[in-house]
């Protein structure tokens, strides 16, 4: 594709300055209108050393309000950044509705110079391109306007410019040893970036080749673009708001009306003779784990969800008590406050992600938006139904990554629950866990059911399976988790 563009395309000072001011301006209006109608924008600039990223960024910075924009500029991932997943350091840094985030730089960055320099193993950047499409997709389907843009130069033009910086003593340190080395290499990155290029080339985030030996012409296409994809951008929203329909849950599954909850046997029990002889095993040995897992850099995750009442936070209790809380967090999830919910839903799930070496234990999770945002209406029917592609492509990244999940669903029966509410009612002690909420999801059992069944159906992979634990007796249940986990951890090792 690069080989075929026309390199010599130009433009004069006057046609330049006639048509920039126009454009200037519109970006400015539609950089206020795409804040109104809370349009988050991701602008990614690549391409080669010496192409101009860094003037072409600068001329778009001045025709926008500081105040609602962003600039990433991306370097080689810090120690912080290698213990996570490699999108992880990307994912923190998508922009907030309204507000426009800018990337010097990428996630292209792991399919280029990893790829290249073989920094990165090939086994690992042919898995980014799938990882790259999902992550783009994920943000596109959320509102995000993609843009993304790739200057090009010829290998003649970058020594040129190279040779230029390096003669003036004020631009001399912008030329180091790793851009001559880059030069010699450009038939191989050219290659790789015809591959990145080609994979990743999208309807909802399309690649725009700039041809930048003229600093002018580059400049002109960059900017009519930027106000195009804004254009569009805002159009699509204000149709969306016009044609908006009252959100409401489906009345039945899709594909199946059996039930995987129905199949399920409660009546799990063991005795308190049993259950303080396998407390102290099994903790003993996390005790353990928790140190080997720090030793050899393996990042846990543990998802917690289940019914009201199933007895999530004292399993957690029973998971950690001997553990050094230096090594794990527990992260309570509850509805997402105002600056969650200016990202995509995924964006607060991402922020808690451990680094290799530490757990995370998720009291409740990512799965809230197939189960209280599908049933209460919170969320459309299509963002629920996708949640299940993103979700099952999220944990994808984090297994492929090297982490240990384990995902928990705590299974109780209504009977069950009525009995634990009452409970905490005469509990003064207990009382604050029991709301009107909770009663209210008590009404909904039918439709969390179905929410539950297909949750577990839709999401429950060979990578990332459920296990459910029958939780009627909370003994059979803590012991049943804390097993799960030992094992889980144990087989990784």
């Amino acid at each position: 594709m690069l080989r075929e563009i026309d390199l010599s395309r130009k433009i004069t000072k006057d046609e330049y300055k006639k048509v920039m001011t126009d454009l200037e301006l519109k970006l400015g209006t539609l950089q206020r209108r795409a804040l109104g109608l809370g349009i988050p924008v991701v602008i990614v600039f690549e391409g080669w050393d010496a192409a101009g990223k860094g003037t072409q960024i600068n001329k778009l910075l001045l025709s926008l309000d500081p105040r609602g924009f962003t600039v990433h500029p991306i370097n080689a991932p810090n120690e912080e950044e290698r213990l996570r997943p490699f999108l992880w350091r990307f994912w923190t840094k998508t922009p907030a509705r309204g507000t426009i985030a800018i990337f010097d730089r990428s996630w292209y960055g792991r399919v280029l110079v990893g790829r290249v320099d073989k920094i990165v193993p090939k086994k690992i950047w042919s898995k980014a391109y799938d990882e790259i499409v999902s992550f783009e997709r994920q943000l596109a389907d959320d509102g995000n306007a993609i843009l993304k843009f790739f200057l090009h130069i010829s290998p003649k033009e970058q020594k040129k410019r190279f040779r230029k910086l390096a003669a003036n003593r004020s631009t001399a340190w912008k030329v180091t040893k790793e851009d001559w080395k880059h030069h010699k290499q450009y038939d191989k990155y050219l290659a790789a970036t015809e591959d990145a290029l080609a994979r990743t080339d999208t309807a909802f985030a399309p690649w725009t080749i700039v041809e930048a030996h003229d600093w002018r012409f580059a400049t002109v296409k960059v900017f009519t673009a930027v106000a195009d994809a804004l254009e569009r951008a805002c159009a699509a929203a204000e149709r969306a708001q016009r044609s908006s329909r009252k959100r409401k849950a489906p009345a039945r599954r899709d594909d199946s009306a059996s039930s995987i909850l129905d199949g399920i046997d409660l009546a799990g029990a063991i005795t308190k003779d049993e259950y303080v002889s396998s407390l102290k095993k099994y903790q003993r040995r996390m005790m353990e784990l928790e140190h080997e897992v720090y030793l050899k850099r393996l990042p846990v995750i543990i998802v917690y969800e289940g019914s009201d009442a199933g007895g999530k936070g004292g399993n957690i209790k029973r998971l950690v008590q001997g553990m050094d809380p230096r090594g794990y967090q527990v992260i309570p999830i509850a509805a997402p406050n105002d600056i969650e919910k200016a990202h995509s839903y995924l964006w607060r799930f991402w922020m808690h992600i451990p680094k290799a070496g530490h757990i995370a234990i998720f009291d409740r999770s990512w799965y809230g938006r197939t189960l209280v945002e599908r049933v209460e209406g919170f969320c459309s029917e299509e963002e629920w139904r996708r949640a299940y592609r993103e979700i099952n492509e999220m944990e994808a990244q984090l297994v492929g990554f090297g982490t240990v999940l384990v995902k928990f669903w705590l299974h109780i029966d209504q009977d069950t629950q009525l009995e634990r509410f009452k409970a905490r009612q005469r509990n003064p002690h207990k009382r604050w866990k029991i709301t009107d909420e909770d009663w209210r999801n008590r009404e909904k059992w039918d439709a969390y059911k179905l929410a539950i069944d297909e949750m577990l159906y839709r999401t429950s992979t060979p990578l990332a399976p459920w296990t459910v634990v029958e939780a009627n007796c909370k003994w059979y249940a803590r012991i049943k988790a804390l097993k799960t986990v030992v094992q889980a951890i144990e087989k990784k090792l």
